[in-house]
C-alpha cells in the first residue's frame, strides 16, 4: 500500500457503493470513515478537523447540499466534494454557490478522484498550517506592546514593511525594543515559518567573524553552517550593527548587496535568500561623518527606517506596560500580582524610564517578587510628603497628557485656580509645552 494520502470522510446511503468506494480510496492511501447518513458524519467536524469530505448527493433525509451547508457552517474553509449519478448542471452550480469544494459526475474515474483529493487535503493542511501560525503568533500587545499614538503608527508602518519583506534599519535607545519589533516584522512576515536568527554584533570577536557568519565549507574537517546560511529564506537580524569594525562592515555588505556568501574553504559562493534587518542605539549619519560606519551600508540598510520611541515620548504607555509585565512576570512564576499602591502609580507615571521596557519590565518582576528598588527606600520608610508630591506631580502630567500641552484645559480638569496651578508646576519642574503633540 502507498503512503498515506490523508483522511477521507466518506459518506453513502448505497452498501454496496460505499464497500467498493472504501476498498477503492484505501487501496490508493487514503484512510476513510465511512457513514451511511450525512447528519452523524456532522459529528466531530470543525476547525481542527484535518480531512477532507466525499459525499453522495440524493440521500433520504439530509441530502448532499443541506449536508454541505452544515459542514460551511461549522468551517466555511472544510473542502466537501460531492458526487452525484445524474450529472445535473444546476445542481452542481447551486452546489458550488453553496461553498462545495468541488463537484463531480458518477461514474468517477479512480484517478480523477484521487487527485481531486489529494488537491482538497493540500488545501486543507494548508488552511490549518496558517491558523496554527496565527494561534501560535503572539498579539501586537505581547510583541510590540503599547496603545499610544505613536505605537499604533509603528505598527501600521511595520505591517507595509513585513508585507514587501523589505530591509531595514531599526533605531531606538537602549531597551526601547528594536529586537521586539523585529521579532514583530517576521512574525507579520510571508517568512515568518522560516527561521529568524538574531546576531549581536557587537559581540562578535573579528577573528571569529568569518566561522560564525559565513561558515566553513568542510574539506577535511566538518562543515559548519553559518548563521548567516541559516537566516536564508527567513530574517537575518544584525543586532548594534555598528559595534562591527569597518572592515566587517565592508564583507557583510558585499553579502547584502550580492545575497552570496563565500564559506570558509568553500570553492564556489553560495546564493542566499535574506531578508536583512539591522538595529542601532547609535547616530549613524554622524558615525559616517566621523569615519567610523561606511556610508555605503548606511544607506544599504537605511532605505526604510523604523525608529522606537522611548518610553519618555509615550507615558501614557507606561502603566499599561506595567500590568502587561507584571501578569507576564506573576504567571511566569506562579505568584500573584501585588496590588498597585499610590506610591508605586506615583512612581510610574513620574520616572523618567531611561532604560525603556528592559527597565518597565525588570521594574514589574521585581515588584512581583515584593523586591524593594534598589537603593531605594521601602515606600513605608519614605515621609508622606513625599509620597504626597509625587502622586500630586503625577496627576498633573497625567491632566496635561489628556489636555495636550494646554495648561487652561489641564487646569479646568484639575479644578485648580490658575496661581495654585502654576505655582505646582514650578514647583515640580513641570512644563506645559512637553506634553504638547509633536
Amino acid at each position: 500500500m502507498s503512503e498515506e494520502a490523508g483522511l477521507v470522510r466518506l459518506v453513502e446511503d448505497d452498501a454496496a457503493l460505499m464497500a467498493a468506494q472504501v476498498q477503492g480510496l484505501r487501496l490508493r492511501g487514503f484512510a476513510v470513515e465511512p457513514f451511511a447518513a450525512a447528519e452523524p458524519a456532522l459529528a466531530g467536524l470543525g476547525p481542527d478537523w484535518p480531512g477532507v469530505i466525499l459525499s453522495d448527493v440524493r440521500m433520504p433525509g439530509m441530502d448532499g447540499l443541506d449536508f454541505a451547508r452544515a459542514v460551511r457552517a461549522l468551517d466555511p474553509e472544510l473542502p466537501v466534494i460531492l458526487l452525484t449519478g445524474h450529472g445535473d448542471v444546476e445542481m452542481a452550480v447551486q452546489a458550488l454557490k453553496g461553498g462545495a469544494y468541488d463537484f463531480l459526475t458518477k461514474p468517477v474515474g479512480g484517478d480523477l478522484l484521487e487527485a481531486t483529493l489529494r488537491r482538497a487535503l493540500a488545501t486543507r493542511r494548508l488552511v490549518l498550517e496558517n491558523r496554527a501560525l496565527r494561534e501560535a503568533a503572539p498579539s501586537a500587545e505581547q510583541d510590540l506592546p503599547g496603545h499610544s499614538a505613536a505605537i499604533l503608527r509603528l505598527r501600521e508602518a511595520a505591517e507595509r514593511v513585513a508585507e514587501a519583506s523589505l530591509d531595514t534599519l531599526i533605531t531606538g535607545g537602549s531597551g526601547a525594543g528594536k529586537e521586539r519589533l523585529a521579532r514583530y516584522l517576521h512574525r507579520l512576515g510571508p517568512r515568518r515559518a522560516r527561521p529568524f536568527v538574531h546576531v549581536n554584533c557587537a559581540a562578535i570577536a573579528p577573528e571569529r567573524f568569518d566561522a560564525e557568519l559565513l561558515g566553513v565549507a568542510g574539506g577535511r574537517g566538518p562543515r559548519s553552517i553559518g548563521r548567516i546560511e541559516r537566516a536564508h529564506r527567513g530574517l537575518l537580524f544584525l543586532d548594534e550593527i555598528d559595534a562591527l569594525p569597518l572592515d566587517l562592515q565592508a564583507r557583510l555588505l558585499n553579502v547584502i548587496e550580492t545575497r552570496e556568501l563565500w564559506p570558509v574553504g568553500a570553492e564556489a559562493a553560495r546564493p542566499v535568500d535574506l531578508w536583512v534587518v539591522a538595529s542601532t542605539r547609535a547616530d549613524l549619519p554622524a558615525l559616517v561623518a566621523q569615519g567610523r560606519f561606511r556610508a555605503d551600508l548606511r544607506y544599504r540598510l537605511g532605505g526604510v527606517v523604523l525608529h522606537v520611541p522611548p518610553l519618555a515620548e509615550r507615558r501614557e504607555d507606561v502603566g499599561p506596560l506595567f500590568r502587561h509585565f507584571a501578569q507576564g512576570a506573576a504567571a511566569r512564576i506562579g505568584r500573584p500580582v501585588p496590588p498597585l499602591t499610590p506610591a508605586l502609580k506615583a512612581h510610574l507615571e513620574s520616572h523618567d524610564w531611561p532604560g525603556n521596557l528592559r527597565e518597565l519590565a525588570q521594574f514589574a518582576e521585581r515588584h512581583v517578587m515584593e523586591i524593594a528598588l534598589e537603593g531605594a527606600a521601602p515606600d513605608d520608610l519614605r515621609p508622606l510628603s513625599e509620597l504626597v508630591a509625587d502622586y500630586e506631580a503625577a496627576l498633573i502630567r497625567d491632566a496635561l497628557r489628556q489636555a495636550q500641552g494646554n495648561a487652561t484645559l489641564a487646569m479646568e480638569r484639575l479644578k485648580l485656580p490658575r496661581k495654585t496651578f502654576y505655582d505646582k508646576l514650578s514647583r515640580h519642574g513641570i512644563v506645559p509645552r512637553d506634553f504638547r503633540a509633536g
